[in-house]
């Protein structure tokens, strides 16, 4: 079992694989409109359009589970972000990511990543990188800045 094998909400909250994304790398992230962090869309989206030719990926899951950090509904979000930071990657319907209504996506990649950060998702902007098979290669804590998560990305394209 791996990434591809799950389903997800795309913004419209249609049913889409992630079988879709097979062969190219990911960067799976929680994010929040209203976070010290909401920055890191910058360099996410700097990321993006350095490596999208290259078979990077960003999927990026909104999620109120923190103090109601992303408030809103799917089109409210997905607008801030690109009027805010000019965000092109892929956004997804608002998920939990911690809890008994967790998506089975994250409890996936909780469960499945060897990084020892404990199983809860702590905070937004806790990204997961996954490679071209779909294998969880690394947790990124919220502290850290897609920018140092560059070498990593470049090592796996």
């Amino acid at each position: 079992m791996n990434v591809y094998d799950f389903k997800v909400k795309d913004m419209s909250n249609n049913e889409i694989s992630l079988s879709e994304y097979k062969g190219k790398t990911l960067v799976i992230v929680n994010t929040a409109t209203k976070c010290g962090y909401t920055k890191q869309y910058n360099g996410l989206e700097a990321l993006y359009k350095k490596y999208k030719d290259k078979n990077l990926e960003i999927l990026d899951f909104p999620c109120n589970q923190f103090l109601g950090q992303a408030p809103g509904d799917i089109e409210e979000i997905h607008n801030f972000c690109t009027g805010r930071f000019g965000i092109t990657f892929k956004q997804f319907a608002k998920i939990e990511v911690n809890g008994k209504n967790e998506d089975p996506l994250y409890t996936y990649l909780k469960n499945n990543c060897n990084i020892e950060q404990g199983k809860k998702i702590r905070w937004n902007f806790t990204k997961f990188l996954v490679d071209k098979n779909g294998n969880i290669v690394n947790r990124y804590d919220s502290k850290i800045n897609p920018e140092e998560m560059e070498n990593d990305i470049k090592n796996i394209l």
